[in-house]
């Protein structure tokens, strides 16, 4: 008998609770044309207006699901405001709805942020003379130390805050496993960078300053010897990000150490049409969690405007995770479909959100939130 998934539905704040409605209406429009696909959702109540209201970022049964029962989680985004421009804070001063994302990713320790840059056609690029056949490549963020490890403090005397110290933390474990991950994912995507074909992971550091990324340099050399089909390839942060917009063609996996892997992805979402469409994973070697990477944006709340693009094709990589984990192929075929669907959907044309609408695409009536999940929904059904 096909085992049935269970997915966790982690709305959050703003946006992320209309994006994700979506992603979850196409997903369940795919489990019903997919024999063989059985997904069974589980929805719960998170973020910063559910702290506001409970004082609670989320409940003790949801953190439980996450950890014991869910098979992958689909969330949105956390982050609300108490008045506009004053956000929900927690007793310690830290954003409400943090836990629900940063502690996740350490309870489960998800270590490898993945983050698709694929441009689609139908979707206008900044990089105007590049064509959905010139980007298509993968960023692997370390996603779990770094820069963004909880070892900060701050020196306060009386009232005022007259130092702060955060302290970046690169290990050997942790620059291995996200190097390995990252090499192991290039062997599978057959097709090599758009340039020249090859199989291609790019180190992404400041070796030339800091210590920390000349360890993670060194580990990533030696996890390189194990994979001689694979072309290791390195580059300074701050030239990359140039080298990045000049010759996007040329890329095909990138790992980088955490801070600077965060910034450089959301370069990526840029290049690839805007954070409307694009999607990141945070995956370890038993759970995942999958998120369009927008974020909440509460003056957009309630409008229908956001674009549910990035939710769906969040949806799509949890069906490849839970099929590459439990080698199911009617997942496989399930984000294909998906795939197939946002694809359609977009280079059509007449149906796309108002972030799309520019360009040669100026003139198009910007469709609400719904319209668009709708859609790619319609898309997925076998036409007659």
């Amino acid at each position: 008998m096909a085992r049935t998934y269970k997915i966790q539905v982690l709305p959050g704040d703003g946006i992320g609770v209309e994006t994700v409605k979506e992603a979850v209406k196409v997903l369940s429009v795919t489990e019903e044309v997919t024999r063989g696909l059985n997904l069974s959702f589980h929805e719960f109540p998170c973020g910063g207006k559910h702290y506001l209201e409970t004082g609670k970022e989320w409940t003790e049964e949801a953190k439980r699901f996450s950890q014991e029962e869910a098979d992958a989680i689909l969330f949105g985004a956390v982050g609300w405001e108490k008045s506009p421009g004053e956000p929900v804070r927690r007793e310690d001063g830290s954003m409400a709805g943090a836990d629900v994302v940063l502690g996740t990713r350490m309870r489960l320790d998800l270590y490898a942020n993945v983050r698709p840059v694929k441009l689609y056609e139908g979707v206008p690029s900044p990089l105007a003379t590049r064509q959905p056949s010139d980007i298509d490549f993968v960023i692997i963020r370390e996603n779990t130390e770094g820069l963004y490890a909880p070892i900060r403090g701050t020196l306060q005397r009386g009232e005022t805050a007259e130092s702060a110290v955060d302290v970046r933390v690169i290990t050997r474990r942790g620059a291995e496993r996200v190097s390995r991950f990252a090499f192991n994912l290039a062997r599978q995507r057959r097709h090599g960078a758009p340039a020249d074909g090859q199989q291609r992971v790019t180190c992404v550091d400041k070796s030339n300053v800091l210590d920390g990324c000349r360890l993670f340099r060194r580990v990533f050399e030696e996890v390189a010897q194990k994979f001689p089909k694979v072309m290791p390839d390195f580059a300074y942060v701050d030239a990359w990000a140039m080298w990045c917009l000049r010759r996007p063609s040329y890329y095909d996996v990138v790992v980088a150490p955490n801070m600077f892997g965060d910034i450089i992805s959301d370069l990526g979402a840029a290049i690839q049409g805007g954070m409307g469409v694009a999607a990141g994973g945070n995956i370890g070697e038993r759970h995942a969690m999958f998120e369009p990477i927008h974020g909440s944006a509460p003056r957009h709340a309630g409008k229908q405007k956001a674009n549910p693009i990035a939710a769906i094709l969040a949806g799509k990589m949890l069906l490849e995770w839970l099929g590459d984990k439990y080698k199911d192929r009617h997942c496989h075929r399930a984000a294909e479909k998906i795939g197939f669907a946002v694809a359609a959907v977009l280079s059509a044309g007449r149906t796309r959100t108002y972030d799309l609408c520019i360009g040669s695409y100026a003139d198009v009536e910007p469709s609400t939130t719904g319209q668009v999940g709708s859609a790619v929904a319609e898309a997925v059904r076998p036409q007659s």
